[in-house]
């Protein structure tokens, strides 16, 4: 990260602001939260991005601590890159950032969010004032990505593994399941969308209970 611009602070916020302030560093960590990925998965997961931007973020990620380059063996040899401990560390920041930035009064909607992105705002979202008593265990597979969804005890738990025994099973576009989770568009609506439901519908629909969008902020007056 040399000539890389500095505050010079003594305080450890504007120090880790040094290490994850550049535009795009921290949805390079967040595309990596739930496992390592090829520089073209990121391309595609970042499409806004340019190549050669994501090439340097992940170098200065790298040169950090935060991300780690691994070797696929044969015959699907291919470098991935994936988070460390420490960086993997930086999970319940990303979730408590985007509790905050759900109450902004300037928040905009309508663009389609990565599966990573989806994944992670589940536990931004989950309110265990909602989900009381409510435990279950869900598999979704999602855009070609498998994950188990596991709520108890007012907590919810996401791994990005195939569901062993799952109550319901949801396949299709992440973003069609978000709309039922967080705009209470009807299983119907979704269905007709493509997102196919197997299993016991009432636990998808307890589930779905568990989130409610917040109300924004108040926006002081110009």
């Amino acid at each position: 990260m040399a000539g890389k611009r500095r505050y010079e602070d003594g305080c450890a916020f504007a120090q880790s602001l040094d290490i994850v302030g550049e535009r795009w560093a921290l949805l390079v960590i967040r595309e990596l939260m739930f496992g390592p990925k090829r520089f073209t998965d990121l391309k595609a997961d970042l499409p806004g991005i340019a190549s050669n931007v994501l090439t340097q973020r992940l170098a200065d990620l790298e040169d950090a601590g935060l991300v780690v380059r691994r070797e696929m063996p044969p015959p699907r040899k291919a470098r991935l890159y994936d988070l460390s401990t420490w960086g993997r560390d930086l999970g319940p920041v990303l979730e408590a950032m985007g509790r905050w930035a759900a109450r902004s009064p300037l928040l905009e909607g309508g663009w389609p969010l990565s599966v990573s992105a989806a994944m992670m705002s589940l536990g931004s979202m989950f309110r265990s004032d909602l989900a009381g008593d409510f435990e279950g265990v869900l598999g979704l597979h999602l855009s070609w990505q498998d994950f188990t969804v596991r709520v108890a005890r007012g907590r919810i738990d996401v791994e990005p593994v195939r569901a062993a025994a799952p109550q319901v099973t949801v396949t299709g576009d992440q973003n069609i399941l978000l709309g039922v989770l967080y705009m209470k568009r009807p299983l119907a609506e979704a269905r007709a969308q493509g997102l196919r439901i197997e299993g016991d519908e009432a636990v998808l629909t307890r589930f779905a209970a568990c989130f409610e969008m917040p109300e924004p902020a108040p926006r002081s007056p110009a």
